[in-house]
């Protein structure tokens, strides 16, 4: 069942993390730029700019989301076999835009939508409240090279690329809409398409989140009779960035459904939920976060399935051995002032001598008998309860 399930997960990510979706396509990638992005002086010199700004593609889906006034007029657009370049307002504009009316009215998807029966670009202004102009030409240099063919759109991928601006490429005869945003592409999908493979997501982290249940609980029987290993640990954390790695695709599509997606929305936070506080806190317990982080963000999805390869890139070694807990992990579930918490695992090396300690020795770190009392009876009715299957 668990390769069924694995498979089933590899075929999903390979398409939404790896290749992204045969519809989304992008023109650089965020490690890398294929292409210069360019500043053009008077005499058309070219000057390359080093990259400094971390544009997302997010950042545009969410002005054109369903439910937006925005999305709207550009669906109406598109249904109407139309052609549109809409563009938001910048300063830089105005080295890329020649003529056009004057309009500086109110925007309102009917608008929008006689507007774009003209032949010229429409600008709004950033915060999409207002329609500046209508009829532009937009002249960006034919310096920056484009992977576009049709006028429209090669107009569209240099705007964006020199003005760093959203720029959004309605295809009267292909019925389609391209969102250009800095240097990146992005081809809308269908709301029905987006839908059903959120779904799909949902069942593969649902089946995750059964694993990685059934994973914590054994962890917690381990860590307080003194069996945890390093390969529970691996289990737990390599079961945690598949689910954090499902949940990126699953937030992108979460986004482009708007107020679609209301019901994926829900159903997933209930899925996640705690799942990376909790992996926060079992990488206290055992590991250096940095490291960590660092290590795991470089293994790709092929060997975070192989558990062997998960235990070597954290632990250094494939050899399963026994280890101790520091024990923020468990005591985060008592009923006890976390800074008082933060004190007792400060003064013992790990959770077994904490469990193993006296009356006096607490009584020692917090110089109040009762106190320490109700500190040994909150961590002793913790351990029988995980010990009796009873989770919190």
């Amino acid at each position: 069942m668990a390769d069924e399930n694995n498979s089933l997960m590899e075929k999903e990510l390979n398409k939404d993390i790896y290749e992204k979706n045969e519809e989304q396509q992008t023109l650089v990638e965020k490690k890398e730029i294929d292409l210069p992005l360019v500043q053009i002086t008077e005499k058309e010199k070219v000057i390359v700019i080093p990259k400094k700004e971390n544009y997302d593609i997010i950042d545009a889906l969410k002005l054109v989301s369903p439910g937006t006034q925005l999305r709207d007029a550009m669906e109406d657009i598109a249904r109407a076999r139309k052609g549109a370049l809409i563009v938001l307002e910048l300063t830089s504009l105005s080295d890329v835009v020649e003529g056009g009316l004057k309009l500086n009215c109110k925007f309102t998807p009917q608008r929008l939508f006689e507007l774009s029966k003209m032949d010229g670009a429409v600008i709004l202004s950033e915060d999409l409240k207002k329609i500046i102009y209508a009829n532009c030409l937009l002249v960006p240099s034919p310096l920056i090279p484009t992977n576009e063919t049709g006028t429209r759109h090669k107009a569209a991928e240099r705007t964006a690329r020199q003005t760093k601006t959203l720029v959004i490429a309605i295809s009267e005869r292909r019925n389609a809409i391209t969102l250009y945003y800095y240097n990146l592409k992005y081809s809308l999908r269908k709301t029905e398409e987006i839908l059903n493979r959120a779904m799909e997501k949902l069942q593969v982290l649902d089946k995750q989140r059964e694993i990685y249940n059934s994973l914590i609980e054994s962890l917690d029987t381990f860590e307080v009779t003194g069996l945890a290993s390093t390969s529970n640990v691996a289990s737990v954390l390599q079961r945690t960035e598949i689910m954090i790695r499902i949940s990126e695709t699953i937030k992108r599509d979460i986004i482009e459904l708007g107020n679609e997606g209301n019901l994926v929305k829900i159903r997933f936070k209930e899925l996640i939920k705690n799942i990376e506080k909790d992996s926060r806190l079992v990488i206290r317990d055992y590991l250096d976060s940095d490291r960590y982080y660092k290590d795991i963000s470089k293994m790709n999805f092929d060997n975070l399935l192989d558990l062997q390869k998960v235990l070597e890139i954290i632990f250094g070694k494939k050899e399963e051995e026994i280890i101790r807990p520091r024990g923020y992990r468990l005591f985060d579930r008592l009923d006890f002032p976390k800074k008082d918490v933060e004190i007792v695992i400060d003064k013992f090396s790990n959770l077994d001598e904490i469990f193993s300690a006296t009356l006096d020795d607490f009584e020692k770190i917090f110089r109040d008998r009762e106190t320490a009392k109700f500190f040994m009876e909150e961590i002793s009715g913790l351990k029988d309860r995980i010990i009796i299957g009873k989770r919190l």
